[in-house]
């Protein structure tokens, strides 16, 4: 019987100890350093998406597919069209190839013609809000 009630003081006393080495652990803190141009770097990677997706001007989308396919086709049209923003968007399953930031219908329907004659499946968007 001494023997159980030992066992069970050592089971109490490993437990309070788990306990306390637990609490001091959670207790520390930890200091993080992070250069002044990673923060600086990140708000405008958000700025830059913020204008990508959700504002209210018009796109070309030439492409509809696969990532490497629309890799491949954005690269091979900044190649070609430097005058151009040009991204990819992912909107599930597929990957989207958009053309340009265009404020008025007219101005896009213009470059939309122009773009046709390489990208026949182009077609014009206006992202949604």
């Amino acid at each position: 019987m001494k023997f159980l009630t030992e066992k069970k003081g050592l089971k109490q006393a490993i437990i309070i100890l788990f306990i306390f080495n637990f609490n001091s652990i959670k207790a520390q803190s930890v200091t993080i350093n992070q250069d002044p141009k990673f923060e600086q770097l990140l708000n405008e990677k958000r700025k830059v998406n913020s204008s990508i997706t959700i504002n209210n001007r018009y796109k070309i989308q030439i492409f509809n597919g696969t990532s490497e396919a629309s890799k491949k086709t954005l690269i091979q049209f900044k190649k070609d069209n430097k005058n151009y923003d040009a991204t990819i968007v992912f909107s599930t399953p597929m990957y989207k190839v958009w053309i340009g930031n265009f404020k008025t219908r007219i101005e896009a329907e213009r470059n939309l013609n122009n773009l046709k004659k390489k990208y026949p499946n182009a077609i014009l968007i206006k992202p949604i809000k």
